[in-house]
């Protein structure tokens, strides 16, 4: 942590974004272009499908406008943006883009959110964004330390996926796991912890409730089971659901529980990133169904009779502490900036 106070021991002012940067809103993508491409077409959780057409340049950064405001997205090739989101490029002279995209991992997005039912974000609230932007070769030096991180052992794993699904058999979903489907409907006097939207997509903290709150029936929610999103635009959006609290659980019907059907073949934790992955992802998109975009909903039966890679359970094994230590790495950094913004703000204290 000493490299972090020599190197942004000096004072930065704080900076609002209008001075810094541009945001490019998302547009629907034409239906003339629908066919397949080279171009990532992007959402608030990441890329969707591929497309001919793009909106805008690599090394910027992708931020939720709806939904998903909170997990910012590095884009180093050009791509298309979806009204779910925004594109945010940077003044190359006075702010590096990796930098402005480790700052806003950090950085707390849902205090901006004025909406009460699905979160959202507004140009105007984020031109009003301050940071403090220290010279140009400390941001160098800072990239550099978190690149560092990114590629380190830990990093490296997205490739070993690739690697290790290409390489070993596929089954149907339906022969490793299944879903959770007995329904429930609450009943008033009783205290129920609730999966959800808005509130468990904001902070991945279920709402405990009384069942008079809850006006329509919910699904049962068992233990050690994985949380899978029904909705297009939040398909990268999976829980690992682990304990649960001593009330009733219960979760929204825009989720899939989904329960491995014992550990001897395959690893609920390895299922779990399998879910997270892009090749689920794209998978999902290309079959799912509805009138819009934000409307779009993937049936229980094409996730079900998706083919999943079951490599051996020493793979799995490997592939899954690798992932663990990556995020782990991830948060480090996390952690860093904030550290960085306190001292900031210490030293503007002292200064003033």
């Amino acid at each position: 942590m000493s490299q972090f106070i020599e190197m942004f021991g000096n004072l930065c002012q704080d900076t609002p974004w209008s001075d810094v940067v541009t945001i490019t809103n998302g547009k629907a993508y034409p239906e003339e272009y629908q066919e397949e491409g080279a171009y990532p077409i992007c959402g608030s959780g990441g890329i969707m499908r591929y497309g001919k057409k793009k909106l805008c340049n690599g090394n910027t950064t992708i931020l939720g406008r709806k939904g998903n405001i909170n997990n910012p997205i590095f884009m180093e090739s050009g791509y298309w943006i979806v009204d779910t989101a925004f594109s945010i490029d940077v003044d190359k002279a006075k702010l590096h883009p990796k930098f402005f995209y480790y700052w806003c991992c950090q950085y707390d997005f849902t205090k901006l959110n004025k909406q009460g039912v699905l979160p959202s974000l507004t140009r105007k609230d984020l031109e009003k964004v301050k940071m403090a932007i220290p010279q140009m070769r400390d941001q160098l030096k800072f990239v550099s330390i978190a690149e560092q991180v990114d590629k380190s052992k830990f990093g490296d794993f997205k490739s070993q996926f690739i690697e290790m699904i290409h390489g070993c058999k596929h089954v149907p979903l339906n022969k490793v796991a299944r879903f959770s489907k007995t329904s429930i409907t609450p009943t008033s006097g009783t205290v129920y912890t609730l999966f959800s939207f808005p509130a468990f997509d904001n902070d991945c903290t279920p709402e405990v409730v009384d069942g008079s709150d809850i006006k329509s029936s919910k699904i049962k929610l068992e233990e050690d089971v994985i949380l899978y999103n029904k909705l297009n635009v939040r398909l990268s959006r999976v829980w690992n659901i682990e304990k649960l609290s001593t009330y009733n659980n219960i979760c929204s019907s825009e989720f899939m529980p989904i329960k491995v059907m014992g550990n001897d073949v395959i690893l609920k934790s390895f299922l779990y990133r399998v879910l997270c992955s892009d090749y689920v992802t794209k998978k999902m998109v290309a079959c799912s169904t509805g009138t819009s975009n934000s409307q779009k909903r993937i049936a229980p039966t094409s996730l079900l009779n998706l083919g999943i890679p079951v490599p051996t359970l020493e793979q799995q094994n490997q592939f899954v502490s690798i992932a663990q230590q990556a995020d782990k790495s991830k948060s480090v950094i996390q952690k860093a900036m904030v550290y960085l913004n306190d001292i900031h703000s210490d030293i503007l204290r002292r200064t003033a």
